[in-house]
C-alpha cells in the first residue's frame, strides 16, 4: 500500500482542499459541460507533467522550474497551504506565515521533481466523472503499472476557480492527501508546544535534505 501511494506522488504531488461555491449554481447542461472540462483537464495535466519532468537532457534546475510553473498554474497553492495549516494559521505571525508559504511550495518542488526520476511509463486512465457537493467535480481514474495487475485508484477533486479549473484534493485509495498533510502538520506543531516555529524548523530540514 505504501509503495502504491508513493507512486501517486511520483505522478503528481498534490494536497489540496479549497472552500468556494460555483458548481452548485450551474444548470444541468452547464454541470455536464464542467464535468467534461474537468476530465479533459486532468488528462491533459498528467501528460503535461510527464512531458515537462521527464524530458531527455533536462537539468534538475530546469525540471524544478517547469514543475513550479505547473504547480502554480494548476493548483491554488497559497489557499491550499493555508488550509493544510488549519487553525494554526491564525497563531502564526506575519513573518511565520510568509516563510511557511515559501517552504510549503519549495518542499513540493524539491521533493517531487527528484521522484519523477523513477517514472517508468505508467499511464493514467480516466474511468468516470461525477458532481461532488455543491462546487466540485470528481474525476475517477486508475493508474496501471507494468509490474502490477492491480490498478492504483486515484480520485481528483476539481473546482472552477477564477474562471479556470483547479485541483482541490486528490484521494488515493480512499485517503485524502490534503487531510493527511493537515493532520501531519498539526501533529508536528503539537509536539513542539503548539508553536508554528516547530513546523517551520521541520520544513526547513525537509527542503534542505531534498534539495
Amino acid at each position: 500500500m505504501l509503495a502504491r501511494r508513493k507512486f501517486l506522488l511520483v505522478l503528481l504531488p498534490v494536497y489540496f482542499l479549497i472552500a468556494a461555491g460555483v458548481y452548485g449554481s450551474c444548470s444541468p447542461a452547464r454541470a455536464q459541460e464542467t464535468e467534461q472540462q474537468a476530465k479533459t483537464f486532468i488528462d491533459g495535466l498528467a501528460g503535461d507533467a510527464i512531458n515537462a519532468l521527464t524530458a531527455p537532457g533536462s537539468t534538475e534546475d530546469e525540471r524544478s522550474q517547469r514543475f513550479r510553473q505547473l504547480l502554480n498554474d494548476n493548483f491554488a497553492v497559497k489557499t491550499i497551504a493555508q488550509w493544510v495549516l488549519g487553525r494554526n494559521w491564525k497563531k502564526a505571525t506575519k513573518t511565520e506565515q510568509v516563510e511557511y508559504m515559501n517552504l510549503f511550495e519549495d518542499l513540493l518542488v524539491v521533493t517531487y521533481v527528484s521522484r519523477f526520476s523513477s517514472y517508468s511509463g505508467e499511464k493514467l486512465k480516466i474511468t468516470k466523472t461525477a458532481p461532488t457537493g455543491k462546487s466540485d467535480v470528481t474525476v475517477f481514474s486508475s493508474i496501471v503499472r507494468d509490474d502490477s495487475k492491480t490498478p492504483l485508484h486515484v480520485d481528483w477533486r476539481v473546482r472552477v476557480h477564477k474562471n479556470s479549473l483547479k485541483i482541490v484534493d486528490v484521494i488515493v485509495e480512499g485517503v485524502s492527501m490534503g487531510q493527511t498533510q493537515r493532520s501531519e502538520f498539526a501533529s508536528v506543531i503539537r509536539q513542539n508546544g503548539g508553536k508554528v516555529e516547530g513546523l517551520l524548523i521541520e520544513l526547513r530540514k525537509r527542503v534542505s535534505k531534498s534539495a
